[in-house]
């Protein structure tokens, strides 16, 4: 079983998970947010040394501590590598009191029936296994809804959850993140099927387990009230979506009980050019605005 002190962090801690899980694919803009510009390297492994180098210095700031950051999602290649000496998991949990989860999905498929499901994920028992064995708690894998599509819904759902038992028989938590699109013209409608769909595939959770769920900050505030409360379910976190971290904070502080886990709202305002003392009053003031949008 997951770490009972880990697993009682996560259900009672006052404040949010922070997303450092950004992968090839997105990568670059990150840097390029955080002032790298493509010219500043010229291989994929300088890339990932780049932003590592980002997340080391996010993960090892005085401003970053277990009161507030109640856990961190790492991307595979970071729960690999070391922050200030020790492998990146160890050190989150020991040093900061900062509960670790990975990022297991591989990316999309292609869209079709208004969804894009996950993915294959070769070798998934392997990096499951190697998760536990270097201290993870638990998993993060996401797929996206485009529109109110019940099939496409009802078929993201059952992947998520399927690969949630994958992930439960290791001994970890998934984090099931099927995440509606912001600018689907539905996004409403959307969130009322995948409300549906989801009550449904926590119910079928075995008796004494839980998932984590991951999701869209929904239109009508409060939707996923039933999954918060649900006994199956450890924590509702909420993705910023290509929200502004103003506007990701504004619409969660409406919804009780559901916390961040952002990526880009967190990082926002960062800048491999600050000084050390302008980069933890930064991301000092973005930790503390995620906080409060996240203890309503």
């Amino acid at each position: 079983m997951p770490d009972a002190a880990m697993r009682t962090r996560m259900r009672d801690g006052q404040g949010f998970i922070a997303a450092l899980d950004q992968s090839g694919g997105s990568t670059p803009k990150a840097l390029r947010l955080y002032g790298i510009d493509e010219d500043q390297y010229s291989s994929e492994t300088e890339m990932f040394d780049l932003i590592h180098a980002m997340r080391a210095r996010i993960a090892t700031s005085p401003i970053f501590t277990g009161d507030k950051v109640i856990g961190a999602i790492l991307f595979e290649q970071t729960m690999d590598r070391d922050f200030a000496g020790k492998p990146a998991a160890t050190y989150l949990w020991e040093d900061k009191g900062v509960v670790p989860f990975l990022k297991i999905d591989k990316g999309l498929e292609e869209a079709a029936n208004g969804v894009q499901m996950m993915k294959g994920i070769p070798g998934l028992d392997a990096l499951l296994d190697r998760a536990v064995a270097k201290g993870i708690f638990g998993t993060k894998e996401r797929s996206v809804i485009q529109s109110a599509n019940a099939g496409g819904i009802a078929d993201i759902v059952a992947q998520q959850v399927d690969l949630g038992f994958q992930v439960l028989a290791k001994g970890l938590v998934p984090i099931l993140e099927p995440e509606v699109d912001i600018k689907a013209p539905d996004k409403a409608q959307a969130e009322g099927i995948l409300l549906a769909e989801l009550l449904k595939g926590v119910d079928a959770i075995p008796d004494g387990q839980q998932v984590m769920l991951k999701l869209t900050i929904p239109t009508k505030p409060n939707l996923y009230a039933p999954l918060i409360t649900h006994p199956k379910v450890l924590r509702v976190v909420a993705l910023s979506g290509g929200y502004d971290r103003a506007e990701a904070c504004e619409r969660l502080a409406v919804n009780t009980g559901m916390i961040a886990s952002f990526s880009r709202a967190l990082t926002e305002g960062l800048s491999a050019q600050q000084s050390d003392a302008e980069f933890n009053v930064s991301l000092g003031a973005a930790i503390d605005a995620i906080r409060a949008a996240s203890i309503t």
